[in-house]
């Protein structure tokens, strides 16, 4: 993996953004605010020209916030003193009748992590309950091994989202106490696990401000190209998710700025032409229309970081969300940006199971 000291102080004014996409990782170094302007121009129409004028959105829907990992950032983390609860299988069916109403076909479901309680007797249980009821399903919960995901597969999850947090190993064991969580090899190779299991959308990414912004980003670029390399047939996509507080203050955070994700967005559109961009509710409703045309594919709305938040279950969030508009409102701006909002771009009935094979070499 690449070191972030390879990076100078900052880019030279002269060089042109294709002399920057050229040079490994000199696109990360600090741009003028004219290479900033030309790298978003670029980005924007790669855009428009491997995605079209289409912006996709999906829920969250959180299945419980027990968790017996201790993590520094994490609402859910072992440690605190909050409500603790894991939907019934009536809760879960009231929450996705409430998500489908409003026009939602693309479900994204979270768990924390905690033995006996949300592991994979309760995936099983809970799966065949959802699926009929919407176009996509996807989870983000914790690191599984690759049977377990051929065993989910076959109840028809499609995708899979799994952050690495921080990819400096250092500062990954520092905000990760205690816990399985804290295996930090096992979940650097989720995704291979994932693709190897026949996922069809496998997302990633680093929490930004954990670490710095460059080294996760240099990181992550090593991270996508050696799983589009060996995983050709599966789908990837990123997040850049943002934290700006922590709950253990003696530790350091690594604030990124608006301009830094917009750069970090807009990189990564045209370093990875065809991979799915992610911009959650986190980001203010100011941002998210900003970065609507630049680079982004995917958007949540609507999100409650709550276990059955939608249906009025009372249990604590792991998280605040900064855009609270409705699905309606945020499609209206979508429109009024000459984009067209989807709720569902596939069908599993059309597909393939995507299967990998690799050489023993």
């Amino acid at each position: 993996m690449a070191k972030h000291a390879s990076l100078a102080d900052t880019a030279p004014e002269t060089a042109s953004i294709h002399e920057l996409l050229a040079t490994p990782y000199a696109i990360f170094n600090p741009l003028s605010d004219h290479q900033l302007e030309a790298l978003a121009q670029k980005s924007a129409t790669i855009t428009r020209q491997r995605f079209g004028h289409v912006m996709r959105f999906f829920v969250p829907l959180y299945l419980s916030n027990e968790c017996y990992n201790n993590c520094t950032y994490c609402g859910f983390s072992y440690g605190r003193d909050i409500q603790r609860y894991t939907l019934t299988d009536q809760d879960i069916v009231d929450n996705i009748d409430i998500l489908t109403k409003k026009g939602f076909q693309h479900v994204l479901l979270l768990t924390g992590e905690a033995a006996k309680t949300v592991e994979m007797p309760y995936f099983k249980r809970v799966l065949p309950l959802i699926r009929p009821r919407v176009a996509q399903l996807g989870m983000e919960v914790q690191p599984l091994d690759e049977s377990d995901y051929r065993d989910l597969v076959a109840l028809g999850l499609d995708s899979v989202t799994v952050y690495q947090e921080t990819y400096h190993k250092d500062h990954y064991l520092i905000h990760h106490l205690s816990g399985k969580k804290r295996r930090f090899d096992y979940r650097l190779t989720t995704a291979d696990r994932a693709a190897n299991a026949g996922i069809f959308r496998i997302n990633i990414g680093a929490l930004l401000g954990l670490s710095d912004w460059r080294f996760e980003a240099i990181a992550l670029v090593d991270h996508l190209r050696y799983l589009t390399q060996r995983y050709w047939k599966t789908q990837f996509s990123v997040s850049f998710p943002r934290i700006t507080s922590i709950f253990d203050s003696t530790q350091r955070l690594f604030p990124v700025s608006d301009q830094q994700l917009v750069h970090l967005v807009c990189a990564f559109r045209c370093l990875f032409p065809d991979l799915g961009i992610t911009l959650s509710t986190r980001e203010s409703a100011k941002l998210r229309n900003g970065l609507m045309r630049l680079g982004i594919t995917d958007m949540s709305a609507e999100s409650l970081t709550s276990p059955g938040g939608y249906s009025g279950v009372e249990a604590d969030a792991q998280f605040d969300t900064a855009d609270h508009r409705s699905l309606v409102a945020i499609q209206a701006e979508v429109a009024n940006q000459g984009l067209h909002a989807v709720v569902k771009d596939w069908d599993a009935h059309f597909s393939t199971p995507v299967m990998h094979s690799h050489s023993s070499s």
